[in-house]
């Protein structure tokens, strides 16, 4: 018996210690939340992952898992991928983070590169998009082409990203429309397109004509679609839906980013990083406005995107107030980065309870 306990212990050891280490070709891997043919997130990843491949060739080998569930799930997916030899692995959801970095301290010669999250370590870095910067746009939008005054948010988690979303959705919809009304519907889940369409029905019932989502299927337009509202293609461009009822979409540019990490494995360069990049840096992209907006419309969104893109304007500058009505930020402050990171408050207008 303890013999059989030792020569265990000897095989488990060699394993974390020759997963990860260089091989001939690199392997590259992915684990997904949802499927790849989603329309949207995990889609958009893969085919991130699919121009990355495109650019190297033979010169890497790239492995993907889709259909991965949060927690202890994903842990023995990430486990099963670092066994199989991957020297990098993209794992591409808010919640694999926990499940990232405890795969990580079993594996140290793998990297490890988690998508949204905050957690690092020595063979762990994270990456995300500043989506607020084109939620800002797409608000604008909503604000402008409502009929009813009244837009709809659908929202996944109640997690910094998707709150700060749904700040910069209703600080810009009111810039552009003073009597505008933001609805929030929490789905508690990224991929559920029944869920996602009752949600967008729910919305509608409550007199909502323009709904934004922070989901990763394309339920909530196809429900538009019938209805008559508008909305917005999330994490890719959906442009199959236009011109109505997608208004524009914000679209996730990830391939560069993958390209850049995977040449810096091949180099021997990668080190931990936390990466937060938006329109400028064009990991976040505004989709073309459809014919459905009106000209001088179209132009005022155009506007606010170069501005954004230029550094001249930041979406949460003052002044602002929390929900509360206390202070935020006094006339022309701009949030920092750390209280965007955390945020976990709402703006004064938006109606309603973050979730617990």
């Amino acid at each position: 018996m303890k013999l059989t306990k030792l020569l265990a212990g000897v095989a488990i050891g060699l394993g974390l210690a020759t997963a990860g280490m260089a091989q001939d070709k690199p392997k590259i891997g992915f684990i997904y939340v949802g499927p790849v043919n989603d329309g949207g997130w995990s889609q958009h990843h893969h085919e991130a992952a699919m121009a990355m491949k495109e650019h190297f060739g033979d010169a890497v080998e790239v492995v993907e898992r889709e259909n991965v569930p949060e927690g202890a799930d994903a842990e023995r997916a990430i486990t099963d991928m670092a066994l199989k030899g991957a020297d990098l692995i993209f794992t591409t959801s808010f919640g694999f983070m926990d499940p990232t970095i405890n795969v990580a301290k079993k594996f140290p010669k793998v990297k490890f590169e988690h998508a949204t999250g905050y957690k690092t370590a020595d063979n762990v870095g994270v990456y995300s998009a500043r989506f607020y910067e084109g939620r800002a746009v797409t608000g604008f939008l909503a604000g402008k082409m409502t009929k009813t005054n009244k837009i709809g948010y659908i929202g996944s988690f109640p997690i910094p990203e998707v709150i700060r979303g749904i700040n910069s959705t209703f600080i810009h919809a009111k810039k552009a429309n003073p009597d505008v009304e933001l609805s929030v519907v929490w789905v508690n889940t990224w991929f559920d397109p029944a869920k996602e369409a009752d949600a967008t029905q729910a919305l509608i019932d409550q007199g909502v004509d323009v709904v934004l989502a922070h989901t990763d299927s394309t339920a909530p337009l196809a429900v538009l679609e019938k209805s008559g509202g508008y909305g917005f293609g999330q994490a890719a461009d959906m442009a199959e839906f236009g011109p109505k009822p997608r208004l524009s979409s914000i679209i996730d540019e990830w391939a560069p980013y993958y390209i850049a990490r995977t040449q810096a494995v091949i180099d021997g360069t990668w080190a931990s990083d936390n990466t937060w990049d938006g329109i400028a840096a064009g990991m976040v992209g505004i989709g073309e406005i459809s014919s459905e907006v009106p000209a001088e419309i179209k132009a005022e969104a155009e506007a606010l995107k170069a501005s954004i893109e230029s550094g001249e304007y930041h979406p949460f500058t003052g002044p602002l107030n929390k929900q509360d009505g206390s202070t935020w930020l006094a006339e022309g402050e701009v949030a920092d980065d750390g209280t965007l990171a955390g945020m976990n408050f709402y703006v004064e207008g938006v109606k309603g309870d973050i979730p617990q």
